[in-house]
């Protein structure tokens, strides 16, 4: 049977999961911006984990405004923008000086800093975290998923914007990505006044 993995709609649930990678893992500041990096950018763990030093931070160590990669899944070009997780790459660089860990990787091992963490790896660390907090629906779509359900609801259910930021092809592929069924669906229409 396959895992269903949802997005974290609770704030405080989201809250408990960032604390969790913070603080439970000997690389929880890793694990924490890879989390946010996920979320924010709304990237699969695949070309997350595949970003480089210099895809994020300038020659000066500043992080950049955008980064631009190419989605290994669609072979589309995708223009990042990371101003919303600058605070958070800013306290993972000083992490990185402090434990001297130096990798051209922006995402790397601790056992092997020539290479990068595996998406094996982080799915372990997502099902560990899922473990401890007692929740059965994390997995390393869980990042992507947030922030997409997080866009869609902060920016009033602009579907088409949610669409664009994963580039999806259609309003149903999305909708199904954000994990409306039918108890979201009526949450959201009881709010509606009908007149």
């Amino acid at each position: 049977m396959e895992q269903k993995v949802l997005p974290i709609k609770d704030s405080n649930v989201l809250h408990q999961v960032q604390q969790c990678l913070l603080t439970n893992f000997q690389a929880g500041q890793r694990n924490f911006t890879i989390f946010q990096v996920g979320k924010a950018t709304l990237l699969r763990i695949s070309d997350i984990l595949r970003l480089k030093w210099a895809d994020i931070f300038e020659e000066h160590g500043n992080v950049r405004q955008n980064a631009f990669v190419h989605d290994r899944k669609t072979g589309k070009a995708n223009r990042l923008y990371l101003k919303p997780v600058q605070g958070d790459l800013l306290a993972y660089q000083n992490w990185l000086q402090q434990t001297e860990l130096v990798s051209p990787w922006l995402f790397p091992s601790t056992q092997h800093p020539d290479r990068h963490i595996t998406e094996k790896q982080f799915y372990k660390i997502m099902a560990k975290v899922g473990d401890l907090l007692n929740l059965d629906y994390l997995g390393t779509h869980t990042m992507r998923k947030t922030g997409a359900y997080r866009a869609y609801v902060q920016s009033n259910y602009n579907i088409g914007l949610v669409m664009h930021l994963l580039n999806h092809s259609s309003e149903a592929m999305t909708l199904a990505y954000l994990g409306l069924d039918q108890a979201s669906t009526e949450a959201m229409l009881d709010n509606i006044d009908f007149g």
